[in-house]
């Protein structure tokens, strides 16, 4: 049976969990965004070296499991002599370079499905590589993979559940506390079930209507 008082009383509790959780997920989006943008360059860059060092990185960090990470990056890395993050910090960067790593491969199938008759136009034009990235490439390979990157955000607030590890009260392990002072399993992880599907829900449905907006958009560009 649903326990209404024990609900209400959580829900300050929740609500704060819930903040935590958006803080970490879409700051770890944002700077994963950030991290993707060099690393998509290298992938599509020309030098086998530059190449090796983005095919690398994603290799890594998409190969080695987010919980293996956050553990390493709070409680192995100020063994060697580097300075204690704190659990919020030591989550956004766990999170930033997981997400990073599967960010640059989606950004890289935008930049590659770009025509490239206008890549040697702005060269022709005289325009700046750089310039040519960030004016040019950049906007459309956005355009083009904001489903997947919307999905991309998607998928990083379920995995941040993981953050609890690190001692962050974030929505999973404040649903853990919960269930272990009243034995309210049930009711604190169908809570807790919910939340990330009230989460998820409008994401998931903004990026089906960008993917269909978009499949609108080539459709009318091709006749």
């Amino acid at each position: 049976m649903f326990d209404w008082t024990s609900f209400v009383h959580s829900l300050p509790l929740l609500g704060q969990a819930l903040l935590v959780t958006l803080k970490a997920s879409l700051a770890g989006n944002l700077f994963g965004f950030l991290i993707a943008i060099p690393v998509t360059a290298l992938r599509l860059s020309s030098r086998p070296l530059a190449r090796t060092l983005g095919a690398s990185y994603i290799f890594v960090f998409r190969g080695v499991p987010l919980l293996v990470q956050l553990l390493v990056i709070y409680y192995l890395l100020p063994t060697t002599g580097l300075p204690n993050l704190s659990p919020m910090t030591a989550a956004v960067l766990a999170l930033s370079l997981c997400s990073g790593a599967y960010i640059a491969e989606i950004l890289r199938g935008g930049f590659l499905a770009i025509p490239p008759g206008q890549i040697e136009a702005a060269r022709l034009l005289g325009i700046g590589a750089a310039t040519t990235l960030v004016r040019i490439e950049l906007p459309q390979a956005v355009r083009l993979t904001l489903p997947s990157l919307v999905n991309e955000l998607v998928l990083l607030i379920k995995a941040s559940a993981l953050i609890s590890v690190v001692g962050l009260a974030d929505l999973s392990r404040v649903a853990q506390n919960l269930a272990a002072s009243d034995y309210l399993f049930f009711q604190h992880y169908l809570v807790l079930a919910l939340a990330y599907c009230l989460i998820n829900l409008p994401l998931t449905f903004s990026g089906r209507l960008l993917e269909r907006h978009l499949a609108r958009s080539q459709y009318r560009a091709a006749e």
